[in-house]
Formats: C-alpha cells, structure tokens, sequence
C-alpha cells in the first residue's frame, strides 16, 4: 500500500540463513587459533571452575575477577606452579577469609582443574 511490497523469502532461503546464523554462532565459541583449542580433560576443568569458581574469580584469559580480592585463574602460574594446587583441591581449600567456601574435588576433577589451569599459561 506505501510502496513496493517486499518479495517473501522461500523456505530454502530461510533454511539457509538458518544454517548460516548457526554456524556463525559456533564459529564465535572457538578459540581463534585452533591450536588453542581445549582438550576434553581442559574442558571438563574449565565446566568445574566456571560452576564452582566464576562467580568470584576470572577463569578465563581476559576477564576480570568479580570479586576484586579474588585472584584471576590466568595469573597462578605466575605465583607457582599450578601443579601445587593439586593436594589442596583434593584435600579441600580453607582460606583465611569467609567469602570463599571449602571444597573439594575428587581425582579425576583435580585432574581436569590442573589440566585447564596449565591451558591458560600457553
């Protein structure tokens, strides 16, 4: 009525944008160099920490810690060895200030943790 109507799109053509939006999608959650790509044990980690620790420190290799006093994940290996951290994440992490819960993680999720730790040095 105002103007030229708009021609409709065919459902071969819905279907393709579709397909390209998705794969658009997936591309976004790789990391940029395939090299970086995360092994299943650096991906079952990075699941423990982003339920167990995200919420107060960064456990990735650019944000921020949303709890300030909280360090951030990248930065360990530059304080020890992260290896160092496998007794006490079995064991169980008690720290000397209330913000910070107790927990522990059984071998196998220590392994992860430390694997997904070491991901975050390259």
């Amino acid at each position: 009525m105002y103007g030229t109507p708009r021609p409709r799109m065919s459902l071969a053509g819905v279907v393709a944008v579709a397909a390209i939006a998705v794969a658009m999608l997936a591309l976004a959650r790789l990391p940029a160099n395939s090299a970086e790509a995360l092994s299943p044990a650096e991906q079952r980690g990075l699941v423990l920490l982003r339920t167990h620790c995200a919420s107060c420190h960064a456990i990735d290799k650019v944000s921020e810690s949303p709890l300030k006093i909280a360090p951030a994940f990248r930065m360990l290996h530059l304080r020890y060895p992260v290896e160092d951290l496998q007794e006490p994440l079995a064991e169980g992490i008690i720290t000397g200030h209330p913000t910070m819960p107790e927990f522990r993680f059984d071998p196998g999720q220590v392994s992860d943790v430390i694997a997904y730790l070491k991901s975050l040095e390259r």
